[in-house]
């Protein structure tokens, strides 16, 4: 009996035990097909640069085994081309990076300030920005660019260096038709005079100097040569090497302060990122001179209001904007202290401190008719520029960076002897320091940012170009996606809300009339903002899709697998 017994228990519990594992299976099945990603999903990793084209270069790297960083470099490669306007490796760059583990390691490639540079510079800065201003080698910085790649590289990279270039150098060498965005620029009539006035032509005009239109063949052959002597020979090439001495060859003829020992003596910056807690979240940003510090400082504001879906619907919105635009003056008016930790005592790490933050909060009333005094701001002229990749790779490891020229095609200085653009970074100084110093890197607005739930289910890679519209575009769509419900896609599309130096409220174009009449009614001084250009590029991983989103205010499209 007792055998009996013994032997029904034991099928019972093998009964038990098999509904328990078809009940779980179940489940998974049932989980599965609630969480089943939408079809333009990817499900092992994306890239999201400012171009097709781009983002393609990104993928099959990633296809080959390379790793996140890897894909990143030769994403950005690829955009100087595509894109030279906004960056290349005559510029600088702020790579936040993700390993597997789930560390975070930022790495700061800004240009910096000569040795050499003139005593009086900053009394030559525009009192306005246009695009005729900032332009010449004057205000050409040490480019850090490539100094970036390579320590990036070394620490996470998988495929050799010059594998990373090889795309990219085909691409300059045979040419490709000018693309979509590119054309868009050089059809407007201020650039084609910026273009014709300047060394720029030697690129851009056909040889009775009108400016290329859509289509037109576009050829680097000089970048070619530099980029394959850096692919094969390694970064000292390019500063130390004989790329340095005609690069400095050639800003020196026309007044710049670059030396060879400028560019021997770069280094990079590579520490820890910056982190706050954003509910659920963890939000990783550069430290300064980098904007992660105003930006991290608005969402905390922000989110003491305690913002859910319903924040943005019907009378709530305009109560949630108003909020919103008041937050962005008080981060103006902390703008100014934004310096090189190196070169200034001050870091600026009372913008995540908790107290601080509740303070400004406290002081958001129902006006926004307060003297720019009460916000502590100090006007200074606003910037543009720039380009950022997001990197999600298939063992979890991420990249979001950030890179730039500075101004449209920066210092509009082309280097004819290696076929670089140098950037104007000198500019960005300019109604922001009362002086410089050698070495020091300007402040920036650049802010490339990783944000993961506690486990990393969870990841959201994002950052964004647009010079002084950067964080503002950045901080739009992170609240969109984390707090009001919003898709990537339409996190990134919605209009974006801009507040200048002088506290003018500038709406992008096609904003909704019935909410710009409401913020007048709040006292604001609201208008549109005709030179929109905030550019966001994001990835998204939850519940195991990958949604990767390039803004088509550049034409970008992401890629994946």
């Amino acid at each position: 009996m007792k055998s009996r017994s013994k032997s029904r228990f034991a099928c019972v519990l093998c009964v038990l035990l098999l509904c328990a594992v078809a009940l779980i299976c179940l489940c998974a099945l049932l989980l599965a097909r609630t969480h089943r990603c939408c079809k333009d999903d990817f499900t092992h990793a994306a890239v999201a640069a400012d171009s097709e084209k781009c983002s393609n270069v990104g993928k099959d790297i990633l296809l080959q085994g390379g790793s996140a960083v890897d894909a990143a470099i030769s994403a950005l490669l690829c955009t100087s081309l595509v894109n030279p306007q906004s960056m290349g490796i005559g510029g600088g760059s702020i790579f936040t990076i993700m390993n597997k583990e789930g560390e975070v390691t930022v790495i700061n490639s800004r240009e910096t300030v000569p040795k050499n540079f003139p005593p009086n510079l900053l009394a030559k800065c525009p009192t306005t920005m246009t695009l005729a201003q900032g332009i010449g080698a004057e205000w050409i910085g040490v480019p850090g660019e490539l100094r970036g790649y390579a320590a990036a590289h070394s620490k996470f990279g998988k495929l050799p260096w010059e594998q990373l270039f090889e795309p990219v150098i085909k691409m300059a060498r045979e040419g490709f038709p000018v693309p979509p965005y590119l054309a868009t620029l050089l059809n407007n009539e201020l650039i084609i005079k910026l273009v014709q006035s300047t060394s720029l032509c030697h690129l851009f005009c056909h040889k009775n100097k009108t400016v290329f239109r859509e289509g037109d063949l576009l050829r680097y052959p000089k970048l070619a040569e530099t980029l394959e002597i850096v692919a094969k020979e390694g970064i000292d090439a390019f500063y130390k090497g004989k790329i340095a001495q005609d690069l400095v060859d050639d800003v020196k003829e026309k007044g710049g302060s670059l030396s060879l020992e400028d560019l021997k003596s770069y280094q990079v910056i590579a520490n820890e990122s910056w982190s706050i807690p954003l509910g659920d979240f963890t939000m990783h940003f550069p430290p300064p001179p980098s904007g992660g510090a105003l930006l991290s400082f608005i969402l905390k504001v922000m989110q003491g209001f305690g913002l859910s879906p319903s924040s943005v619907k019907g009378e709530e919105k305009k109560l949630t904007l108003h909020r919103y635009i008041e937050t962005l003056k008080f981060a103006n008016g902390q703008r100014k202290y934004i310096r090189d930790p190196l070169h200034r005592k001050d870091s600026r790490q009372h913008l995540m401190d908790s107290d601080f933050v509740n303070r400004i909060r406290s002081m958001i009333t129902s006006s926004g008719k307060h003297p720019a005094s009460y916000y502590n701001v100090t006007p200074t002229t606003d910037r543009f520029g720039t380009t950022h990749v997001s990197v999600l790779a298939s063992d979890g490891s991420a990249v979001s960076v950030t890179s730039t020229i500075n101004h449209f095609f920066g210092s509009c200085f082309y280097s004819a002897k290696t076929g670089i653009i140098l950037n104007n970074e000198l500019v960005d100084f300019c109604g922001r320091a009362d002086s410089v110093s050698a070495g020091e890197q300007p402040p920036s607005s650049m802010s490339p940012l990783i944000i993961h739930s506690k486990h990393r289910e969870k990841v959201l890679v994002i950052g964004g170009s647009g010079g002084g519209q950067i964080i503002t575009a950045i901080a739009t769509a992170v609240m969109n996606k984390l707090w009001f419900g919003m898709n990537l896609q339409d996190a990134i599309k919605d209009k974006v809300i801009f507040v200048s130096s002088d506290n003018s409220v500038k709406l992008e174009p096609g904003f909704n009339e019935s909410m710009k009449d409401a913020l007048k009614t709040f006292g604001h001084d609201v208008k549109y903002n005709m030179l929109a250009l905030n550019v966001v590029n994001g990835i998204m991983k939850e519940h195991n899709c990958i949604t990767a989103v390039s803004d088509e205010r550049k034409k970008g499209k992401s890629s994946g697998y």
